[in-house]
């Protein structure tokens, strides 16, 4: 990944978030624009992959990883069921060029994902 990005000053530490999991390869973080009563985003810390495809294509065991923290955190924090959503470009509302999930649980709120 060329351009640096929030989440890689997230990853480096130079910008300070709750850290609600972390592995060798991941970490999870509350999203700042909360669109459901859980939302949280779980990221890679290689900052190489802009988008999930490029993830799934070139190191798809650090996105088993996501999907399980995903799980898990939604297991602790909700009921156990959970939205996971890749925004996958811009013209899907991809804003920030590091690969992210967003986990959404409990009631959905009449709000779009744009901006994500």
């Amino acid at each position: 990944m060329a351009e640096e990005t929030v989440f890689g000053k997230i990853v480096s530490g130079e910008i300070p978030v709750e850290i609600l999991a972390e592995t060798d390869r991941v970490i999870a973080f509350p999203d700042i624009s909360p669109q459901a009563p859980v939302h949280f985003l779980v990221i890679p810390k290689s900052t190489a992959y802009a988008d999930v495809t490029e993830l799934a294509a070139g190191d798809p065991e650090t996105l088993a990883e996501m999907v399980a923290v995903a799980k898990r955190l939604a297991g602790e924090l909700a009921n156990g069921e959970f939205r996971l959503i890749f925004n996958n470009g811009a013209s899907a509302g991809q804003t920030v060029f590091h690969v992210h999930a967003h986990v959404l649980a409990g009631e959905l709120e009449e709000r779009s994902l744009v901006g994500s």
